[in-house]
């Protein structure tokens, strides 16, 4: 049996009304979650999300696109606090990339994972401290949720439904209970939600 430590493993995604984190036109298809990712409940959404994780999980496109963009952010004296904040984090907090392609990491404090994310995630609840932080990787995600893993959820609402794209919430998943720790709207309707699981 593998022991843990009490850590916590958090969620976060942006979705539509209709529960899907991207269109119709595929995985690029932002269009009706871009727009709402620079409100003030998205930033301060963002701060939230990873002011107690030490250990940040993604999907090696996320990786890049995140790290790609974020690395230069967190030297932007002009940019937003919060932007900054959450760029000064993802560049130094611990690392997991989940990659079938990458044999070593390009960014610092990073290890590369091929195998299953509930191994993996497992193994980081067996040690150390602070929330492991699924970040924007539907596809680990999703794989936690089915094997009834994930305790926070980070949900960022955008107020449209755009009809057809991937849903988070696929069916045959373990049924949870979940309580509001924290919500937000904003003036365009955008709702930052902080779920934890009741049981």
């Amino acid at each position: 049996m593998t022991k843990t430590t009490g850590r916590r493993v958090a969620a976060n995604l942006a979705l539509t009304l209709d529960g899907r984190y991207s269109g119709p036109g595929g995985a690029g298809d932002l269009g009706a979650i871009v727009p709402y990712a620079v409100t003030d409940v998205a930033r301060n959404h963002m701060a939230r999300i990873w002011e107690s994780a030490t250990t940040a999980v993604l999907g090696r496109i996320n990786a890049e696109g995140f790290l790609g963009y974020w690395s230069a952010v967190a030297g932007d004296a002009a940019a937003d606090p919060r932007d900054r904040g959450y760029a000064r984090w993802l560049v130094g907090v611990e690392k997991v990339v989940f990659s079938r392609t990458l044999s070593e990491a390009p960014w610092e404090r990073t290890r590369i994972a091929n195998g299953s994310v509930v191994d993996v995630v497992s193994e980081l609840k067996a040690s150390g401290e602070g929330d492991i932080l699924i970040n924007s990787s539907a596809g680990l995600i999703k794989a936690l949720l089915a094997a009834d893993m994930v305790d926070r959820l980070y949900l960022m609402i955008c107020p449209e439904i755009v009809g057809g794209g991937p849903r988070l919430f696929d069916d045959g998943l373990p049924g949870t209970k979940w309580s509001v720790a924290h919500q937000e709207t904003g003036e365009r309707g955008e709702i930052a939600l902080v779920y934890d699981r009741a049981s």
